[in-house]
């Protein structure tokens, strides 16, 4: 047999390569028959996707799904990789979310664990496209229960149910959504039995109609973000029409941040790096942590809320420590503790990768990922 072995489907343009152990995905294929194929495959559960940009063929609910058949796979970019929502050549160019024709360009659904991992892609184009409503999904089982934001929210990433996937090098950008989560949204049903794992991503001008711009924990989520930049994400952009039907705006005079944590939500953040946001972080969690992070003049305009910015807006702020925190109001609710945190440091001279070079901020905040890891390399 030869190094390279082949089998391909004329279709969808699946590639085995038998000596890397791996199917590849070349422009023009398709990645989701690559995860069929990987999901029957007892041995080979990488799957390469190479440089290019790929779009929905079709309207639906996401460009590439996750389920429990998927769990273990490792999906991985091989140079400069888009994923994206967006495909003008089918989309109703009269319609709001054009040129979307997805509601999520990537889905993680009912039994992934962390051992099921998206790695070094860029995921990008959402535009408040929406499809589907009720109990029945070409994406998940019919037998678990959803709800409107498993329709509605995860613009870029929608990690519903039981599903923990871990994340890696991701750049998450250009998404929008209404109400919530155009970025990411994680929203697990029941007792968590695990978190959701964020390492080394970026989520950058993302924008929502109400809450969490870059990403949403909705009620009883977990999620892990270690080594994670927020830039340019704005919040709040309309009326919180989701609160007024159910009795109450959600935090209408100072709005929401990059990153919204929901009541018995827990969020464990460590060297991130929220800079340039219409706000930083709300949580209303319980047992969240952010450590050794920076939180530097999250005071971008855009939003409709008319209180002032915030950097941090935290109902148990014990869990924030090591950090540098600056901006127009830092603590919103008073509640961190600031003899282990340093309030209003010096500039951190942020260079254009968003790495402080001002002395003192060595150990704090995001550091971007070797180009080599990010999917730049030969495979």
């Amino acid at each position: 047999m030869s190094a390279l072995a082949q089998r391909r489907d004329a279709t969808q343009a699946v590639t085995l390569d038998a000596a890397a152990g791996a199917y590849r995905v070349r422009p023009g294929g398709s990645i989701q028959a690559a995860l069929e194929a990987a999901a029957k495959d007892p041995a080979n559960k990488i799957v390469y996707v190479h440089a290019g940009t790929y779009r929905p063929a079709a309207h639906g609910q996401a460009l590439i799904w996750f389920n429990r058949r998927h769990d273990g796979i490792t999906l991985e970019a091989v140079g400069e990789v888009v994923l994206t929502a967006a495909n003008p050549a089918i989309a109703d160019n009269k319609a709001p979310s054009f040129p979307a024709v997805v509601n999520h360009v990537v889905y993680f659904g009912d039994g992934v664990s962390t051992k099921t991992v998206l790695r070094g892609f860029r995921v990008t184009g959402a535009n408040n496209y929406t499809t589907g409503t009720g109990e029945r999904s070409p994406i998940e089982s019919h037998d678990l229960r959803k709800t409107p934001f498993f329709y509605l929210d995860g613009g870029g990433i929608k990690i519903y149910a039981r599903a923990y996937p871990t994340i890696e090098r991701v750049e998450v950008v250009g998404n929008y959504t209404s109400p919530c989560g155009a970025g990411v949204s994680v929203e697990h049903l029941g007792r968590p039995l695990d978190a959701a794992v964020f390492r080394d991503c970026i989520f950058r001008d993302n924008r929502t109609q109400v809450t969490g711009a870059a990403f949403d924990l909705l009620h009883g989520s977990r999620a892990t973000l270690d080594n994670c930049l927020f830039v340019g994400n704005i919040a709040n952009l309309g009326v919180d029409y989701v609160g007024l039907l159910s009795g109450g705006e959600y935090h209408p005079e100072h709005g929401s941040g990059a990153m919204t944590v929901f009541e018995d939500s827990r969020a464990e953040v460590s060297r991130c790096t929220f800079t340039g946001n219409w706000a930083g972080v709300d949580d209303n969690g319980t047992g969240s942590t952010y450590v050794k992070s920076i939180f530097w003049n999250n005071t971008l305009r855009g939003g409709i809320s008319a209180g002032a910015r915030y950097e941090i807006d935290i109902t148990s702020g014990g869990g924030v420590r090591e950090s540098f925190i600056h901006g127009e109001t830092n603590d919103l609710r008073g509640t961190i503790d600031r003899t282990v945190n340093t309030f209003d440091p010096p500039d951190p001279r942020f260079d254009a990768q968003f790495v402080p070079q001002a002395p003192g901020y060595e150990a704090v905040g995001y550091r971007p990922a070797a180009a080599a890891s990010r999917g730049r390399t030969s495979r």
